[in-house]
């Protein structure tokens, strides 16, 4: 077993790292920017060594400065987290060369599922179902047009390499083709330096479900049931839960035996994640993430697996700890991440320093975050701040346990996501679990300001003795509304304290 390793990230998934880590006796090396000088992840790890820089590019994206680090500090292996480095063929090749482990898939695995065209015919050669569509890239619109007559309407555009909802264009007709396939190529250069699109069927009304899949270096491999992850807003995830409310245990069955099969086309070794749209009671191959997945909580909290744990057992050679029959799903779990954004003004970022933070506890309730008190949020990095997850006997109990962990949660500075996601678990549609991958773009997302008002107008109340603590809380307001005390007491004397800010 390895002594020490680098983390080669920032955040909460550093910290998720480093905590298992520790419980196996490995120490940790943690780097930062000079932005993340004073962040938990540096202070959480047994040593940490600064990238002069500020910018993702001159830290976190500078293969050569964490290899520096890697190596003046005797690591002798390196966890890329998620995001970053995380999927990067020559980053992974980079770290053998150098004599060091490598805590992830193979590179030909990462470059095989990493580029869209290729994990495609990667996966017909294999026998798992893709979305009908092309396995080679269209050079024209005109191609485009040729294509599409066959494949039918409406279709996707998507880029080649990347992801994260990037040169991605949906086209219902063909007088629209030229438009979307220049924009979806154009912002495909920009963004991943690689112009290449491809065509496949656009699903209208899809899920996206995706599974756990771990591999060791000797062949064996499991999965781990499936996550839901079709709360999400241009492809960006706001609610997970596992399992789904919707896959029976015998499409559970297939989808887990249909991930083994593309898992171990391409040789996989670690934790992997294969994603399907499931439309009607039929699945297709989305694409396969080479990585730890941020959603990976809701699974541990089903099956009781360390996955960190298991990412690094494989790495230094030793076999799964874990057979398929040893694993069960027990209860439900679900996960929502606190992004530092504005749902009521169009998800905008949200940047300020935090001023006040309150964090939820009690049964089953896991927090994953790097927040800490006058913490500075700015622009540099991802908006998440976090992950609040939970688990619960069964998927109402998980979602009444995740309501009443937003309600205790409070991120004081930045406005954040989380008012959407408790508008979600509210919703009558995701309770009863009828819901696709558009759900969360058709919420009116209320301003913040509409409780805010009641939120001041209780505080002068309660500082005048009329009314008590508990009607301050203004997540019970929205959802109840206020008692009938409540109301009869905002009254004239109230309104004119809201009007002079005494209250605040």
């Amino acid at each position: 077993m390895f002594e020490r390793i680098l983390i080669a990230n920032r955040g909460e998934i550093a910290l998720r790292v480093i905590r298992t880590a520790r419980e196996m006796g490995i120490e940790c090396v943690a780097v930062y920017s000079d932005v993340d000088a004073t962040a938990m992840h540096t202070r959480m790890a047994h040593s940490a060594v600064a990238l002069s820089g500020s910018t993702p590019q001159e830290t976190y994206l500078n293969m050569d400065k964490i290899l520096d680090a890697a190596l003046a500090t005797g690591a002798q292996a390196i966890h890329p987290g998620y995001g970053f480095l995380s999927e990067n063929a020559e980053f992974a090749r980079r770290v053998m060369a150098a004599g060091l482990v490598w805590i992830g898939p193979p590179p030909g695995a990462i470059t095989t599922m990493g580029d869209k065209i290729e994990s495609r015919r990667a996966m017909a050669k294999a026998g798992v179902p893709c979305v009908p569509g092309l396995q080679d890239p269209v050079d024209d619109f005109q191609a485009a047009l040729t294509a599409a007559e066959t494949i039918g309407y409406p279709i996707a555009i998507k880029a080649a390499a990347g992801g994260g909802g990037k040169g991605i264009r949906i086209v219902r007709q063909a007088s629209e083709m030229e438009s979307a396939f220049r924009t979806a190529s154009g912002e495909a250069k920009s963004s991943f330096g690689d112009g290449r699109v491809y065509l496949e069927r656009y699903l209208d009304h899809p899920r996206h479900i995706e599974i756990q899949v771990l591999f060791d270096q000797h062949g064996h491999g499991v999965h781990l049931f499936e996550r839901e992850c079709s709360i999400q807003r241009r492809h960006q995830k706001l609610v997970e839960e596992a399992p789904s409310p919707v896959i029976d245990p015998a499409t559970r069955e297939a989808m887990g035996q249909v991930a083994l099969q593309a898992a171990a086309h391409v040789n996989y070794e670690g934790a992997g994640t294969v994603e399907f749209l499931w439309s009607n009671g039929e699945f297709f191959f989305l694409e396969m993430n080479t990585r730890l997945q941020v959603e990976h909580p809701v699974t541990e909290m089903i099956t009781g697996v360390d996955l960190v744990r298991q990412q690094i057992l494989v790495a230094a050679g030793m076999p799964l700890e874990i057979t398929q029959e040893d694993l069960v799903i027990r209860g439900h779990s679900i996960e929502v991440r606190i992004n530092a954004e504005d749902p009521s003004a169009g998800y905008l970022p949200s940047t300020g320093v935090l001023h006040n933070l309150r964090m939820s506890g009690g049964p089953w309730v896991r927090l994953d975050t790097g927040m800490f008190r006058h913490m500075e949020v700015g622009l540099t990095y991802d908006p998440m701040l976090g992950k609040l997850i939970v688990w619960g006997p069964n998927r109402t109990a998980a979602i009444e346990r995740m309501k009443r962990a937003i309600a205790e949660m409070n991120v004081g500075g930045v406005r954040t996501s989380m008012p959407a996601a408790l508008m979600v678990l509210e919703h009558e549609r995701f309770v009863a679990g009828d819901f696709d991958t558009h759900f969360l773009e058709s919420l009116e997302i209320r301003p913040p300001e509409q409780y805010l008002r009641l939120i001041v107008a209780a505080a002068a109340l309660y500082r005048h003795g009329l009314v008590e603590r508990s009607a301050m809380d203004p997540l019970a307001s929205e959802r109840r509304g206020w008692r009938e005390r409540g109301r009869r007491e905002y009254s004239a004397y109230a309104r004119r304290q809201l009007e002079r800010g005494e209250s605040q």
